[in-house]
């Protein structure tokens, strides 16, 4: 089913750009000390989950997804940088972090919507799962604002 792939595809290359992302974002932060740390690794750690989870269900519909283009990347990269430079308080990285997840999860939501009836249980699953660490994970970090 075409619906199938679009969520798992979706949730893929949300969850691939995220751990990019984050990546980054702590590497930016490796020598500050920033209580939010432990909270970013928190969040990097399930994207790194829903990316392989993700992974795994793409190769059951014999798809091979293809990575967030070099632009994209360069971009956040460079957009993380300039946000840490500005201000690295704790409050700072967490609105950052905020504005990216709310950005994916409204995109899931979206494409969940659109796909929902027509969605096997367990893609529809993995959808719901990975919606709700996105909204778990933006009511984590409002308490860091």
């Amino acid at each position: 089913m075409k619906e199938n792939e679009e969520i798992v595809l979706a949730i893929y290359k949300d969850s691939e750009m995220a751990v990019y992302s984050t990546k980054n974002l702590l590497d930016d932060l490796k020598d500050k000390n920033n209580k939010i740390k432990e909270t970013v690794t928190h969040i990097l750690e399930g994207y790194e989950r829903y990316q392989e989870e993700a992974l795994k269900a793409l190769e059951e519909l014999d798809i091979t997804p293809e990575t967030e283009g070099k632009m994209a990347k360069m971009a956040s990269k460079m957009g993380i940088k300039k946000e840490v430079k500005a201000d690295n308080s704790d409050s700072a990285i967490a609105e950052m972090l905020i504005q990216g997840i709310s950005m994916g999860s409204l995109e899931m939501e979206q494409k969940l919507h659109q796909c929902e009836e027509h969605l096997d249980k367990s893609y529809h699953k993995l959808a719901k799962d990975f919606l709700k660490f996105q909204q778990e994970n933006i009511a984590a970090l409002k308490k860091e604002l």
